[in-house]
């Protein structure tokens, strides 16, 4: 036998740590050659990282959420061969996107034990149902029941072991049976959030990331906020007639539209369209525009990136928006897709609220917030009668910048013309 040290490989340009997300390998696991031992987040993506060697684990190199320099030992694993020996050369191994799946529960009698008002799981039995004998009511018993009854009970502030049954485990109809007897007797359900116990959560991976980053923008950029109100009703009515003649081609949102008006206009302002490095006290003022767009995931909060967005016309756009969408939310985003971007858009579409105000993605100056539409009344002025109201579909835009970088001054002129743009949405076709 020997040990076999696998050292954590170069996993992209420019990375010298990743955090272990998960193991999928535990100390003394039976292994083959290319399956997954764990999953590393690196700043731009999570990948999996295979065995190069089939063998027994002996050793891994911490817990999740701690950091590991890149060429520092990973694994130790114990191959056939008759002297010791370690790897002295990081193996080039393959990463792959990680995907993350929902675990399927079945709903299964469990045997658990009950103490008062608390419920502890133990092994599962391999006998069947009828093998089990009747449930005796003493509250240090155990009660059979499955995991979607005892999750019931445990919302109403039931102790199972306080219900009779006759079928030798606890069912829906012996709890409905409960509480409609003691109904008369003036039971009522505990609240579910005196029920709730108290969590400890580490922060780890993608979460954490987004803590430290959010944290960076916030201590180090002196954010200012400026929000205006644009109406959006002809831009509306355009993207409904679009919508209706769109064919097979996918349904327009209205972020499309936003960002084109975007790219129309920051050749005239540059200074939005950039990078400050702090550090080197330089600004990087960039020609093409790669659009951030901000897109909430089960892992978190992720940025993929539209690379040239000032070359795609609306329908491109509107086809990456859905493709980069998809892919971050499966975790299968292309690292290349999760970084470089110049300025970013933030949405929560129609929880937009009225107005945000939000964290800019540093190192990027700025980061453009539309929120939900509405419609309200407002005074139109008309030519031939005057002034009236009518009803109109409304929307607030926020701008964050860095005012190292960007003056209030260039941000609200920026916002006036986007609005400009938006309620006149036939200069966005003019090409």
């Amino acid at each position: 036998m020997a040990d076999y040290i696998f050292k954590l490989p170069d996993i992209g340009e420019g990375i010298a740590e990743a955090e272990i997300v998960n193991w999928h390998v535990a100390v003394g696991d039976r292994i083959e050659e290319d399956q997954p031992l764990a999953d590393m987040m690196t700043d731009k993506a999570t990948v999996e990282i295979e065995s190069p060697v089939s063998g027994t684990i002996l050793r891994l190199a911490g817990e999740p959420g701690d950091q590991v320099a890149i060429g520092a030992e990973l694994v130790v694993i114990e191959i056939e061969g008759n002297s010791t020996a370690s790897a002295s050369v990081v193996p080039e191994v393959a990463v792959v996107p990680v995907v993350q799946e929902m675990a399927k529960v079945e709903d299964k009698p469990e045997l658990v034990t009950t103490k008062a008002s608390e419920t502890h799981s133990v092994p599962e039995v391999e006998s069947t149902l009828e093998s089990v004998e009747p449930v005796s009511q003493d509250l240090h018993h155990k009660v059979l029941a499955s995991p979607a009854v005892r999750e019931r009970a445990k919302k109403l502030g039931v102790d199972l072991a306080l219900i009779k049954t006759t079928a030798g485990r606890v069912r829906h109809s012996d709890l409905d049976t409960y509480l409609s007897n003691n109904a008369a007797q003036g039971y009522r359900p505990a609240a579910s959030d005196a029920q709730r116990a108290d969590e400890t959560i580490k922060v780890i991976g993608l979460r954490r990331r987004i803590a430290e980053n959010m944290a960076a923008s916030k201590r180090n950029i002196p954010h200012f906020t400026y929000v205006e109100e644009v109406d959006v009703t002809a831009l509306e009515e355009m993207r409904g007639q679009i919508n209706s003649n769109r064919g097979d081609r996918p349904k327009l949102t209205i972020l499309p539209f936003l960002i084109t008006a975007i790219c129309d206009l920051l050749p005239q302002f540059p200074m939005l369209n950039a990078r400050y490095d702090d550090e080197a006290g330089v600004v990087t003022r960039y020609g093409s525009v790669h659009m951030g767009i901000a897109t909430q995931t089960d892992a978190g909060l992720m940025v993929p990136v539209i690379r040239d967005a000032q070359s795609q016309n609306i329908w491109q756009l509107a086809n990456e928006v859905a493709r980069l969408a998809e892919a971050a939310r499966k975790s299968m985003a292309k690292p290349d897709e999760l970084s470089g971007s110049t300025l970013t858009i933030t949405s929560l579409g129609a929880l937009g609220g009225i107005s945000t105000t939000p964290v800019i993605n540093r190192p990027e100056v700025a980061i453009i917030g539309p929120n939900k539409i509405v419609e309200r009344p407002m005074f139109v002025t008309d030519s031939l009668v005057g002034e009236r109201i009518e009803k109109r579909k409304l929307m607030n835009v926020s701008i964050s910048c860095d005012h190292r970088v960007v003056d209030g001054w260039d941000a609200a002129t920026f916002m006036q013309a986007l609005k400009q743009k938006l309620e006149h949405p036939a200069l966005l076709l003019a090409f």
